[in-house]
């Protein structure tokens, strides 16, 4: 999915447990986690904005560039589950610190990378950083509020992910038309070092758990997975078709995931991923819902500002303002629709969603080499943020509701991965969009978004065919 957009199902990972932290010290604890997090969302949404510039920058080939997406969601989409279950073993303190410490080395290999190799390294590594600072973030809010308290802390962390979104873009096109594109990654150093700083002071110390062994094999194979098919499907719509390689490749993805499968029914619900969790037809509903909803958005939001700025001449900034309701309006119709789905069928509010997000991206089609901002470009965004806020809060509601209380941790946070893997296999489909030049880039544009609107059809009929009343 975007990468620069909090899922509301991140907010389910947080566990519950007792508070000790004075009170004098709490929020300065929280200080902490969102510097962490919003590090992380800033970073995102600001690489879909910089494309181009880096493409120009390092010599890439434009069929190369969906790699420095990729790249991030790859580890980030695998290991996210083991980042939460490495907090819950060795501390979240220690874990948080050591993800938000690797975010910070990465980001600099980032901003001084030489080539594209190197940045795509940086990349992977600062989606290792997020997958284990993102879950253990928020697992540190559960363990030091309570209560009332405990919501308004993870309301305000939510809203500064929301915030992150919406200023990201704007601010990081601002550095790289008046910069460079590195300044966007060398700007989170000091963001890193006083989140650490908070945490090594305020933090409490992590107590000694007795947790199972983390599913270390698991982890594996997931990340080879992913990154085979991401690997597999780039060659694929780079080069039209299925070559000898690529085909190679895809076999290889495929074993792996399936050799993933086999150790997660093996180790039962010491797993990763529990398996168990998919005897719920409407648990496999949603997952189905989200993979084909957040993908979609996932492959519009990188290709948007990258067609503004190479067939509209958009500017950097103005190319990340593009994005600006979409957070603004998220924040504001989520709670919104939450209450209302306490109320009603979260099947009925989840199949209308990504109807409406479907007619956002159908609208977009107007986007093209005389698009104009307030005429194209906010109308289509707006209408596919309203969507989406139907769907969001209703959708982690229902996922935690599919399964028993045992596993909504792990629930919400294979669905958040899903999310993520959605957006990682879209985004590997795009290269040979991004290649494309001329008239025949705005015919490709246009035949994503037509893509997208059909995939948001089929998570609209997902929604109503299995997930329950």
């Amino acid at each position: 999915m975007a990468v620069g957009i909090q899922l509301p199902c991140d907010v389910a990972i947080e566990p519950s447990v007792g508070a000790s932290t004075p009170t004098g010290t709490r929020y300065l604890v929280l200080g902490a986690t969102v510097l962490a997090s919003s590090m992380a969302l800033i970073d995102g949404s600001v690489v879909n904005v910089g494309l181009p510039t880096i493409g120009r920058s390092l010599g890439a080939e434009a069929e190369t560039l969906p790699w420095v997406v990729t790249s991030y969601l790859i580890p980030l989409s695998a290991l996210l589950l083991l980042g939460g279950a490495a907090g819950d073993r060795f501390g979240r303190r220690r874990l948080l610190m050591m993800g938000v410490s690797l975010f910070a080395i990465a980001s600099l290999v980032c901003a001084c990378a030489p080539n594209l190799t190197i940045l795509l390294i940086g990349r992977f590594a600062q989606g290792v950083g997020a997958a284990f600072l993102m879950p253990n973030s928020l697992a540190v809010l559960g363990q030091t509020f309570l209560g009332a308290e405990k919501a308004r802390a993870i309301g305000i962390w939510a809203s500064a992910g929301a915030i992150s979104g919406a200023i990201g873009p704007v601010a990081g096109g601002t550095l790289i038309d008046y910069g460079s594109w590195r300044l966007v990654f060398f700007i989170n150093i000091p963001l890193a070092a006083t989140s650490l700083l908070l945490s090594w002071r305020y933090v409490p110390a992590d107590v000694d758990r007795k947790e199972p062994k983390l599913d270390l094999l698991g982890g594996s194979l997931a990340t080879l997975g992913l990154a085979a098919l991401a690997w597999a499907l780039t060659k694929y719509s780079a080069k039209g078709g299925w070559s000898p390689e690529a085909a190679a490749i895809l076999v290889l993805a495929l074993a792996a995931l399936t050799s993933f499968l086999f150790v997660e029914k093996h180790r039962g619900d010491r797993a990763m991923l529990p398996l168990g969790l998919l005897a719920s037809r409407s648990f496999i509903g949603l997952t189905l819902l989200t993979m084909l909803l957040y993908g979609a958005l996932g492959a519009v939001l990188v290709l948007l500002p990258f067609t503004l700025m190479q067939s509209a001449n958009f500017s950097s900034a103005a190319a990340g303002a593009a994005m600006l309701p979409l957070p603004l309006t998220l924040s504001i119709v989520s709670p919104f629709m939450g209450s209302i789905s306490a109320r009603t069928s979260s099947r009925t509010v989840l199949s209308i969603g990504p109807l409406i997000v479907a007619s956002g991206f159908m609208l977009a089609l107007r986007i093209g080499p005389a698009a104009s901002l307030w005429r194209d470009v906010y109308p289509a965004v707006i209408i596919l943020a309203l969507g989406l806020g139907c769907a969001a809060a209703p959708l982690t509601t229902a996922v935690l509701n599919s399964v028993d209380v045992r596993h909504s941790g792990s629930a919400s946070g294979f669905n958040s991965a899903v999310a993520r893997t959605g957006g990682l296999i879209a985004t590997s489909l795009l290269a040979g969009v991004m290649a494309s030049e001329g008239t025949d880039f705005v015919r490709a544009f246009h035949m994503a978004l037509v893509i997208a609107a059909a995939a948001c059809l089929a998570a609209s009929l997902a929604a109503f065919s299995l997930v329950e009343r």
